[in-house]
């Protein structure tokens, strides 16, 4: 799976570092970063990006097939 961040999106609310902390966090500026994303299983990763209310992570699988949002 690619997971990519659209931080011009993100506002911090900070879901996804709560469910998936080892694959999220914020930054300093309290926007969302990618950390390891292999960590979680696939299930707790869409859960995670799911859990953004403005749809800043972007999940997608090995063909490109986008899966989130």
């Amino acid at each position: 799976m690619k997971v990519a961040v659209d931080k011009d999106l993100c506002i911090g609310l900070g879901n996804c570092a709560a469910i998936a902390p080892t694959a999220f966090d914020l930054d300093d500026d309290g926007k969302v970063v990618i950390l390891d994303p292999s960590s979680v299983d696939e299930q707790t990763l869409l859960a995670a990006a799911q859990s953004c209310s403005v749809k800043a992570i972007i999940i997608s699988d090995d063909k490109g097939n986008q899966l989130c949002p």
